[in-house]
């Protein structure tokens, strides 16, 4: 009669341990080859991080990363990615605020993969030159930016024959 109670007991002791357990959610999977980025980020974390890269280089995950390996650092553009970042962290911290969010991305001033690349892979310097400058009114007299050729008030130069 005690071995049958025991053994009841037991049983049921167990099954209530296993499935506490088997409720428990699974131990979110670590990430893998993370270089510059918190090592401490979740899956969702990186995820929201990576679709705000691809979105300022208008770019998709294969960009970076080997279809099927996303640890490999066979891509020369992933290494470039991490220089990349190292130099925005970088200049964020000497020249702005340099705070960051939770998840160690800039969060109210400084610059980001956006500033420059602007939906484009490979920003070109010549577009960089030929925007205009100083914004609306640039280079109008009166309108804060330079005069244009000759100055303010006097006359261009004459036409050379």
């Amino acid at each position: 009669m005690i071995n049958k109670k025991l053994f009841i007991t037991m049983g049921l002791s167990s099954l209530i341990v296993f499935g506490a357990l088997a409720s428990m959610p699974p131990e979110p999977e670590k990430a893998k080859n993370l270089k510059v980025l918190p090592k401490n980020l979740t899956h969702d974390q990186i995820e929201t991080i990576m679709r705000k890269w691809t979105r300022a280089l208008g770019v998709r995950c294969n960009f970076c990363h080997e279809r099927g390996n996303n640890a490999a650092d066979t891509k020369k553009e992933k290494e470039m990615a991490r220089e990349m970042f190292k130099m925005t962290a970088k200049i964020n911290s000497k020249y702005f605020e340099g705070k960051k969010d939770s998840l160690g991305m800039m969060s109210e001033s400084g610059i980001a993969c956006i500033t420059c690349h602007r939906g484009s892979a490979h920003p070109e310097l010549k577009e960089l030159l030929s925007a205009p400058q100083g914004g609306p009114g640039f280079g109008r007299p009166g309108a804060g930016g330079p005069p244009p050729q000759g100055g303010a008030g006097t006359p261009p130069p004459p036409p050379t024959k």
